[in-house]
């Protein structure tokens, strides 16, 4: 649940024009050619959502009653489907197959992104049969 938080929150500091780690988060085409440029919307999108996703785990735990518990397993089956997607990856640029290896972000997404995907999904089926 506190990684959410910390992930929605970078998020929204990106959206506002934070440079703080940028770099290090976008897929290249080469090295210092980002592959994408997301609106601040589409930021702000992905924090809304991981922020959800802390909500869902919030609830879960009993700190908040978010959403009602009968749609609380669908909510963690879909968290646990999405990071598992993106640790497989686009077989391109990100994730465990992916073809372009080469750059900051491919390193990152090796060594952080690709794990903490993993143990993300990990944990919503854990959660999930657990609960």
């Amino acid at each position: 649940m506190v990684i959410f938080i910390l992930i929605s929150l970078i998020h929204v500091y990106w959206a506002f024009g934070g440079q703080w780690g940028i770099e290090a988060v976008l897929p290249e085409l080469e090295p210092r050619k980002e592959l994408l440029k997301p609106s601040r919307m589409a930021t702000l999108v992905v924090a809304g959502g991981v922020l959800g996703f802390a909500l869902v785990h919030a609830t879960t735990l009993g700190l908040v009653s978010f959403i009602r518990v009968d749609y609380l397993g669908i909510c963690l089956i879909i968290i646990a489907v999405i990071f598992a997607v993106r640790t497989i990856g686009d077989f391109k640029y990100v994730g465990l197959f992916k073809n372009q290896r080469a750059g900051l972000f491919a390193e990152n997404d090796t060594r952080y992104y690709v794990p903490l995907c993993a143990l993300i999904s990990l944990n919503a089926w854990m959660t999930y049969y657990l609960f």
